[in-house]
């Protein structure tokens, strides 16, 4: 595979060899209306994860109870936080979720869907 892709016109995703995909599991997952600056704090914290990076608080925190090499980015906007779970798999940071936190807890219909589209990734990628 190339290290670049053309996305639209004059426009390419531009990846070096060592850096780790983005899997985004869901195709429901739509870019959420992030302000410019959270925009950008979440593609800065994304490419350093994509570079082999660990983050650690408060950009980022680990999440067991949805599995092994689970995670949330925090992501702070003008009135909420927004939230990125993922996990680091040895050839890829795959997304499962992105959503804005608005309790102290992650509710728990969010853990369930990503337990299940983490599952639904590593079967398909075992066949």
């Amino acid at each position: 595979m190339a290290p670049w892709q053309h996305v639209g016109y004059d426009i390419f995703l531009v990846m070096a060899a060592a850096d780790k995909p983005l899997v985004w599991l869901k195709g429901e997952i739509k870019t959420p209306p992030f302000s410019a600056a959270a925009r950008i704090e979440a593609g800065v914290l994304l490419r350093r994860l994509q570079h082999g990076q660990s983050l650690a608080m408060p950009q980022s925190r680990p999440m067991p109870g949805i599995g092994a090499r689970c995670h949330e980015l925090r992501i702070p906007d003008d009135r909420l936080t927004w939230r990125i779970l993922y996990r680091i798999d040895p050839d890829a940071v795959i997304i499962g979720e992105v959503f804005a936190k608005k309790t102290a807890q992650t509710p728990v219909d969010v853990i369930t869907r990503c337990k299940r589209r983490f599952r639904a990734y590593d079967v398909a990628t075992k066949e």
